[in-house]
């Protein structure tokens, strides 16, 4: 059926008086009896009859009515659904992420995005840096946390925030006393506690070239997160290197956290996307995410 036809009808039947309906409707009177016989004609039935004082319902004509009125909610329930997707306030968001660095600016950022778009169905995993990639180019994810920099030229990576690096020692150790920063220099030959290099290739050589810039540390150990690394620092396996969110987070005994001199050793944490497919909520996303001052969103 004629959704206007419906419409005009719909107003009709509530004002039953040609003249105040048009008015309402905006139209002339006589382009809303057309339709009005328009409607009558392909229902085969009268709808109305027409009195010194206006109109009248026919009995079918109150049940079309009825139908009428209930047919229009559901349209504007449907435009406004489907206004609220296309505008990302409504629909999904898969969102994963990464294991070094739960807790404040990801969560922070999350809670906000639930709470100004309850609509959009959020569901979110942990993983790390590379797997996180592999997810958003198989288009499994819409967006994801990660340890820049990225060396995939398909996703767009927004630096949002950026932390100090801290070397974790055991207690016992002579690197754990003394008030002032640690030098390079006294930690070249240490044995080193490192998470896999293919966890997040960018960050891993990020982290060595930063810490250890006369050459490759010596890894004697690999943890596949924070909190196993930290428990071989405690073990006495070696030092190692954590961001400082993390090392504060688990706060092992048995281990103490020194600060390196200057340049102060960073890592940063961003939020990458496929641009090709970014849904109107990852653009919402987008639009809430901070961006570190000095950065460029890549590509």
């Amino acid at each position: 059926m004629d959704l206007r036809r419906m419409r005009y009808f719909s107003v009709l039947a509530e004002e039953l008086n040609f003249t105040r309906a048009a008015r309402r409707l905006r139209v002339a009177q006589p382009a809303l009896s057309q339709q009005i016989q328009a409607l009558e004609r392909q229902l085969g039935v009268r709808l109305v009859e027409r009195t010194s004082r206006g109109c009248t319902l026919t009995p079918i004509g109150s049940a079309v009515a009825e139908e009428a009125r209930q047919v229009l909610r559901q349209v504007a329930e449907a435009d406004r659904r489907i206004t609220a997707v296309a505008r990302g306030q409504q629909g999904s968001l898969r969102v994963a992420y990464t294991r070094s660095a739960r807790g404040g600016v990801c969560d922070s950022l999350m809670t906000e995005f639930r709470d100004r778009y309850p609509r959009v169905d959020v569901a979110l995993q942990t993983g790390w840096t590379a797997h996180n990639v592999g997810e958003l180019l198989a288009g499994r994810l819409d967006a994801a946390f990660v340890r820049p920099p990225l060396d995939v030229p398909e996703l767009a990576c927004r630096v949002i925030a950026e932390e100090e690096l801290l070397l974790a020692v055991p207690s016992g150790h002579p690197l754990a006393h003394g008030r002032s920063r640690v030098e390079r220099s006294r930690i070249g030959d240490e044995p080193v506690v490192l998470w896999p290099r293919d966890n997040g290739p960018g960050m891993h050589a990020s982290i060595t070239g930063q810490l250890w810039p006369d050459g490759p540390p010596r890894i004697v150990r690999e943890e596949p997160d924070d909190e196993q690394l930290l428990l071989a620092v405690a073990a006495g396996h070696g030092i190692a290197p954590i961001p400082e969110g993390r090392a504060r987070v688990f706060r092992i005994p048995g281990v103490s956290l020194r600060r390196l001199t200057r340049p102060v050793p960073t890592v940063t944490l961003g939020l990458a996307h496929n641009p090709r497919t970014a849904s109107p909520p990852v653009q919402l996303l987008l639009a809430m995410a901070p961006q570190l001052p000095g950065t460029a969103e890549r590509p």
